[in-house]
């Protein structure tokens, strides 16, 4: 995993420089050069990291296509949400399972609580992986010249979320668990927001890999069309990571619109889905 993780980063770095130069259209040399490699190099790069060849995937990262597959999701998601595979009380997909804590939990820090979290290498850049015994309640990805000083961050984030949870570190864990995620194994889920945050993270997950949807189609199909903003907020507050697809929503303009660990990385995680499903 290490070596995808360092694909990523000057994937990340090519995306960003691709990005702020959009207008004239960077040739591959260009690229190539702006992350440090030849084009030929930069060529296999891509072709390791993504499956597919760096044409294809600055295809992929444009604004039209973009647009393109918000169309073709919106009618997918819509027939889900009225066949009734999600909402509150019964997620989509069968092979997750979401549980949120309980009302004492919640009020007490986490009291008793055991989690388990560690450090581990992933497609996407190097990330925090936390489990309770019910499932994960964590993926975030970690950023940062200095490795140490931003694992310690993301551990101290982790801690003041559950202050009264007994937490331990195991690396080893985490490296298994990213392995099975990144996999495209499914694991149980153990969340902690409001009912309406759990609805919006539950929502998401009706969203098949390779689509996209707006802030606007998931509030309409949770029957709160007034409520965009609030789904905007509940899809900010996902704490874990890839595994629940806030990275799915994006702009009704087709645009891909912030994310909390990157746009950068949104944008990575998207052109990667839609290679893959294409």
């Amino acid at each position: 995993m290490a070596d995808r993780r360092r694909d990523y980063e000057r994937v990340a770095a090519a995306i960003a420089y691709i990005d702020e130069h959009a207008g004239s259209q960077p040739a591959l040399e260009d690229v190539a050069a702006a992350v440090g490699l030849s084009p030929h190099h930069f060529h296999r790069l891509f072709r390791r990291w993504a499956g597919i060849t760096p044409k294809r995937f600055l295809q992929l990262l444009t604004l039209e296509e973009a647009k393109r597959r918000l169309d073709a999701s919106r009618s997918v998601l819509q027939a889900s949400y009225e066949a009734g595979l999600s909402g509150p009380g019964r997620l989509h997909d069968l092979f997750v399972t979401m549980e949120g804590v309980t009302p004492g939990e919640y009020r007490t820090g986490g009291r008793g609580v055991a989690i388990t979290y560690g450090f581990a290498d992933t497609v996407f850049g190097r990330a925090l992986v936390g489990r309770t015994p019910r499932g994960l309640c964590r993926l975030a990805f970690v950023d940062g010249r200095d490795r140490a000083a931003a694992e310690a961050e993301a551990a101290a984030e982790l801690g003041e979320e559950w202050p009264e949870a007994v937490i331990a570190r195991d690396d080893g864990a985490a490296a298994l668990a990213a392995d099975a995620i990144f996999s495209g194994e499914r694991l149980p889920l153990d969340v902690r927001g409001t009912n309406f945050q759990v609805q919006v993270w539950s929502a998401l997950l009706a969203i098949e890999p390779g689509r996209v949807a707006s802030y606007e189609d998931v509030a309409r199909g949770l029957g709160r069309p007034e409520a965009t903003r609030a789904v905007a907020g509940a899809v900010a507050r996902n704490r874990i990571g890839w595994v629940i697809p806030c990275h799915r929503v994006i702009r009704k303009m087709g645009e891909a619109g912030g994310y909390r660990w990157g746009t950068a990385r949104k944008r990575a995680m998207l052109t990667w889905e839609a290679a893959r499903s294409a």
